[in-house]
């Protein structure tokens, strides 16, 4: 059952009440009297499993690409650079 959030008019309450699809919504609150709002939010819904397109169809591709898809961060070219001494040694006396 999906559930939903209400804010109350009057005493700025807010609730959430597990209903089902078909359930009218809620107009009054119970505690004090008030009018409700019915408030829009996040849902938290993750598809599990085989068969959608971030499992199984971006892994079409092949290399770096296809890696990344999986999970894998793509190869990095490591570069050496070659330290060159910065001050000249002092001469001898």
């Amino acid at each position: 059952m999906p559930l939903y959030e209400y804010r109350c008019r009057s005493c700025g309450k807010t609730l959430e009440v597990m209903q089902k699809f078909t359930d009218t919504p809620l107009t009054v609150h119970a505690d004090c009297g008030g009018g409700l709002d019915k408030l829009v939010s996040a849902s938290a819904l993750k598809f599990k499993g085989s068969g959608w397109y971030i499992n199984d169809y971006a892994r079409g591709g092949s290399g770096a690409a296809g890696d990344r898809a999986n999970g894998k961060p793509a190869a990095v070219a490591e570069t050496k650079t070659e330290s060159k001494p910065t001050s000249k040694p002092a001469p001898d006396k």
